[in-house]
């Protein structure tokens, strides 16, 4: 069984509320969970919550609903909550506030654990020389499997002499794990790279745990900010109103 999980934290410093607000006539977290459970990929589509307000949303929109009963600090330990309740073999979790999900990226993102020895998967796409000085693009390298040796704020690799034609992967924070996985992830205190980068997937990889990095074209837009609002407002009306 697969289960798309959407953790839906109601509160943001950059953007109050930010879940609840308008998109073309639904709300944010709406339009995550549509279009999360459109993809027919999913066994379960469960919006993961602390708020009321959220679980109205998603209620009237016939959507199923989780409420948290402790706060976390992550996403992760979120979702992991729901999981002790969930009879399920895979986790996505997926981002509450990425309104446009693409089906081909979440599929190709499952069929990663085809593979036995596949515990937690990820997602990058190809970004510039120049895009990779944002601190707030988080950088991926690989090996030669496609799992990530390291992630980080900085642009990584360091350019000593030349790289001509080299490009960045930058990471999608959408994450796949095996249930066992994610549960005893989340019960792992912070490792002293995550506490410096603020990066919990350095948590896993200082445990030894591989990460499958599974590249994707799809350049999905978060609501981060209310410019991102906007953002989405006018990317829904290109592609999808008639």
């Amino acid at each position: 069984m697969i289960t798309a999980l959407i953790p839906a934290r109601f509160a943001s410093t950059r953007f109050p509320a930010k879940l609840s607000q308008e998109l073309c006539g639904k709300s944010v977290i709406q339009r995550t969970y549509l279009s999360t459970q459109e993809t027919g990929l999913f066994d379960q589509v469960i919006v993961v919550t602390d708020h009321e307000e959220i679980v109205r949303q998603i209620e009237e929109v016939g959507g199923e609903v989780f409420f948290s009963k402790t706060v976390h600090e992550s996403g992760s330990d979120r979702i992991a909550e729901a999981v002790k309740n969930i009879a399920t073999d895979i986790v996505v979790n997926v981002q509450g506030d990425e309104p446009f999900q693409d089906q081909k990226s979440l599929r190709d993102l499952v069929q990663a654990f085809e593979d036995p020895k596949v515990q937690v998967a990820s997602m990058m796409f190809h970004i510039s020389i120049t895009e990779a000085q944002n601190p707030n693009a988080v950088k991926v390298v690989i090996d030669n499997d496609s799992n990530a040796m390291y992630f980080s704020r900085s642009p990584i690799p360091y350019i000593r002499e030349r790289a001509d034609g080299f490009e960045y992967w930058k990471h999608v924070g959408i994450y796949a794990y095996r249930r066992e996985t994610l549960l005893e992830f989340t019960t792992w205190p912070k490792s002293k790279l995550e506490q410096i980068e603020m990066l919990e997937q350095l948590r896993l990889l200082e445990h030894g745990v591989k990460i499958k990095m599974v590249e994707t074209k799809h350049q999905a837009i978060a609501i981060d900010v209310p410019e991102d609002l906007e953002k989405a407002i006018e990317y829904y009306q290109t592609h999808f109103k008639k």
